[in-house]
């Protein structure tokens, strides 16, 4: 019996080989297809959308919501990894609010991740948006719904849930985490050098403490208290319920799914999807046998702002400087090349007429920061530039944006921590007792370079102090000189503590309370010029295009473009995908059918 037996190499190596031929032989000929179809659109990329009357967009938010857009092809995956920017979103809303053949907006939540502020934006234009007398009805579909899901979607005058869906309204919590014990196990020490009277300056908290200080728990308990209260009060607004009782019900965590929220009165009601689609028909004045017009949000906004962006170089326009991410002296995020770079572009462009410097970003080198604030004043001082803070606009974030002539952020913008640090690890115990390593040096003058297995001698250490002082007096000169404060009230609002933007302009660290479009709005008013133009510029791209419209062809959300994907093309994905997906031993038909 056992040689008769079938063993498991007879029997997974036939089918792993056969596998792997028929995907190579299919993605070989998918990609051919693939490249004959893409290279006959030609000016494919931007063309505008065929839209018919009774459209909905469906804005489907997931992924990561930030200021920059982006895309990349993942050849792993055969996927599109897309960040869809918050500028498209809000051009997108504000475009559609005017255009005739579109009713209204379905939005679905899943679990996209933004910042507290970013949500508020995207709250305040789906306000605007129904201002327009047109509808938005939100659904939350997620197996669990998070309060930033129901944020967003408390803005709409119509939300609703699936049934059962988890959803716990608790309120908010912050958590740090501290090192210093890990770091005392293995013997590594943290040496910390902050500026002069900088006791909110926390960051470096974890590598020497094993919780919070008093300066950290206070800033941290009325940062939360402050993200709340606008919170609430924004949700109050919205859904027409007392703010005591929305209190009430996070302390008794009365509210643990959707089900219970619709009891509260925290959305309509619970419906299945098919349930909130006929709705949707209804409201466009269709029956329910007919198709609904569903068109992906995303690409609507992406090809409107592209043809936006195209036609405002041309004329005289503001140009919107998008900085996000850490300052650093180099990289793609807030570094001194790329700032310098645009700044210099907008500055010298005559049709540039006035700057947004647009700045989400927590902060980072003290040096990358004073180079760049150096480029915005040169910049300032040719032209009527303000700032618009994201999420967060902190230390070196807040730092460059000093020369502006007005400074605007939302309520929950994380801003100021006007402070100075810097972290010298000496790990020199560590080496010798945990894997038997020493070191011996030999050196030329007393003060040698700055040594990972040596601690600073309080002579050194001393000298670092001073040079973070240093730093650190010329962070409060920048913004005395900037905010038009004297050094004092400087430092009464500064030694490192964060705010929220609403207590930032009690503070007068801001100028207004107000989001992106809200500071444009402003400079528009002021320099007489409606164009306007963001940076970096983006490129169309034809094939991401093509893989964006072949994605919602999968997802079933039938395109109103000009362009519709082949049905043979859209086969040879799907097999491609299902052979992504097996893994071990398959009990498989071998074939399909298809009917026609």
């Amino acid at each position: 019996m056992s040689e008769n037996r079938l063993s498991f190499g007879k029997l997974f190596w036939p089918s792993f080989l056969a596998v792997f031929v028929a995907g190579l032989v299919g993605m070989v000929f998918f990609f051919l297809v693939l490249g004959g179809i893409i290279g006959s659109f030609g000016d494919f990329g931007p063309e505008p959308l065929a839209l018919q009357n009774n459209t909905v967009l469906h804005l489907k938010l997931s992924g990561t919501i930030q200021d920059v857009s982006d895309e990349s092809f993942d050849p792993a995956s055969f996927k599109l990894d897309r960040t869809m920017g918050l500028p498209e979103i809000l051009v997108g809303l504000e475009e559609a609010a005017q255009d005739a053949k579109i009713k209204g907006i379905f939005l679905e939540m899943k679990n996209p991740s933004m910042g507290m502020a970013t949500a508020e934006e995207l709250r305040e234009a789906i306000k605007d948006f129904q201002k327009s007398g047109k509808f938005v009805v939100a659904y939350l579909t997620s197996e669990q719904v998070s309060q930033l899901d129901y944020y967003v979607s408390s803005a709409c005058k119509e939300v609703y849930g699936m049934h059962g869906a988890s959803f716990v309204w608790s309120g908010l919590h912050a958590e740090s985490y501290f090192f210093k014990n890990l770091l005392d196990e293995l013997q590594i020490g943290v040496m910390v050098v902050r500026g002069k009277e900088n006791d909110f300056k926390s960051a470096v908290e974890p590598f020497y403490r094993s919780e919070m200080s008093d300066s950290s728990r206070l800033q941290m308990q009325v940062l939360l208290q402050d993200l709340w209260k606008q919170n609430r009060n924004d949700i109050s607004a919205s859904r027409q319920l007392d703010t005591a009782n929305l209190d009430s019900l996070v302390n008794a965590l009365a509210v643990r799914n959707l089900d219970q929220a619709a009891k509260q009165k925290l959305l309509n009601k619970t419906m299945y999807r098919g349930e909130v689609l006929t709705l949707l028909k209804k409201k466009v004045g269709i029956d329910e046998n007919t198709p609904l017009r569903l068109q992906a949000f995303g690409k609507y906004a992406r090809d409107t702002f592209h043809d936006n962006q195209l036609l405002a170089r041309q004329e005289r326009h503001i140009a919107v400087i998008l900085a996000e991410g850490d300052v650093a002296t180099e990289g793609d995020q807030i570094s001194t090349e790329r700032m310098t770079k645009m700044l210099r572009q907008v500055r010298d462009n005559e049709e540039v007429k006035a700057v947004v410097l647009r700045i989400n970003s927590p902060g980072g080198s003290a040096l990358a920061s004073e180079e760049i604030w150096k480029e915005v004043s040169l910049t300032a001082d040719k032209k009527p530039l303000y700032v618009s803070m994201g999420d967060y606009a902190a230390s070196g974030g807040y730092y460059i944006a000093m020369p502006a002539v007005r400074i605007y952020a939302s309520p929950m913008t994380i801003t100021g921590s006007i402070g100075v640090f810097g972290v010298v690890p000496y790990a020199g115990d560590f080496l010798k007792n945990k894997i038997g390593v020493t070191t011996d040096e030999v050196r030329t003058h007393r003060y040698g370079t700055l040594s990972l297995t040596q601690r600073l001698n309080p002579e050194e250490l001393n000298f670092m102090q001073l040079e973070v002082d240093a730093v650190y007096k010329q962070f409060i000169q920048r913004v005395s000189n900037g905010r038009k404060m004297s050094e004092k009230r400087v430092q009464q609002v500064a030694r490192g503590r964060v705010w929220t933007g609403k207590n930032a302009q009690q503070c007068g660290l801001v100028d207004e309370l107000g989001g992106l479009n809200s500071c444009v709005k402003a400079l528009r008013k002021q320099v007489g010029v409606k164009e306007v133009v963001y940076y970096p510029h983006k490129e169309d791209n034809t094939f991401n295009t093509f893989l964006a419209l072949l994605d919602e062809e999968l997802e079933g959300e039938k395109s109103s473009a000009k362009v519709q994907i082949p049905e043979e093309l859209l086969a040879y994905y799907q097999k491609y995908a299902q052979i992504k997906k097996m893994k071990g031993l398959q009990m498989r038909l071998p074939f399909i059918y298809r009917f026609y």
